[in-house]
């Protein structure tokens, strides 16, 4: 949010924080039916964002790391529509909603880059599904590990080597995928010398490969 503005205003942006929580891993930040009262910025951590299905089941909806913004699913109906857990010990600085808002009427800049901060959200959802709804299995890994890696360039980590705090469980529920494809196209990923794994650890050796599978240029797909 501090990009563009003045220092004055970085400032009173400052300001809006009232508190900072830490969550261990496993704990909820909130549940689906929680009141909306917040939005979080994550200061350290990584999180999960899901739904249950009307049988019980999870299904993961999207993964959120340190430099991103989360919550604003209860603005709609004042209340939050998923659960939003730790998946690993984690630590948010909490921007009360009606703070938000009074800064918004009062500095032009902060309105503008709320608004962005909502039309990402809306252009995260249209990749979503795109990506659920058009791609093979390899494409929809490879587009997920190529996602990760920017987000990590984005904030200031290596681009080619970085941790999944994540389950291949939950990598499947995300992308529509079962346990066995995600190990099995991670597996075969790996023997093409596109990415090196080692348990949750995963170096990007050929990111150039992997944009061929996402573009269809890639002669393999595995069917889901």
């Amino acid at each position: 949010m501090p990009l563009g503005l003045s220092l004055r205003d970085i400032d009173r942006l400052e300001e809006l924080i009232s508190a900072r929580r830490r969550i261990r891993r496993g704990e909820p930040l909130f549940r689906a039916g929680d009141r909306f009262e917040a939005i979080y910025a994550i200061r350290l951590g990584f999180l999960k964002s899901s739904v249950m299905s009307s049988d019980g089941r999870e299904q993961v909806t999207n993964f959120h790391m340190s430099g991103e913004m989360i919550g604003m699913d209860g603005i709609a109906n004042e209340v939050h529509s998923c659960d939003v857990i730790a998946l690993e010990d984690t630590e948010v600085c909490v921007i009360p909603y009606e703070r938000i808002l009074a800064a918004c009427s009062e500095v032009e800049d902060y309105n503008l880059h709320f608004q962005k901060l909502l039309s990402r959200e809306i252009v995260r959802q249209h990749g979503l599904m795109l990506l659920l709804g058009s791609m093979h299995a390899e494409e929809r890994l490879a587009a997920f590990l190529l996602n990760l890696s920017q987000r990590f360039e984005s904030r200031g980590y290596s681009r080619s080597e970085f941790v999944l705090r994540m389950t291949r469980a939950e990598i499947g529920s995300y992308l529509g995928l079962k346990l066995e494809t995600v190990s099995r196209v991670l597996s075969r990923f790996s023997h093409d010398q596109l990415i090196a794994v080692n348990q949750k650890h995963v170096q990007i050796i050929d990111t150039e490969g992997l944009r061929a599978i996402v573009s269809g240029q890639s002669t393999v797909t595995e069917s889901i």
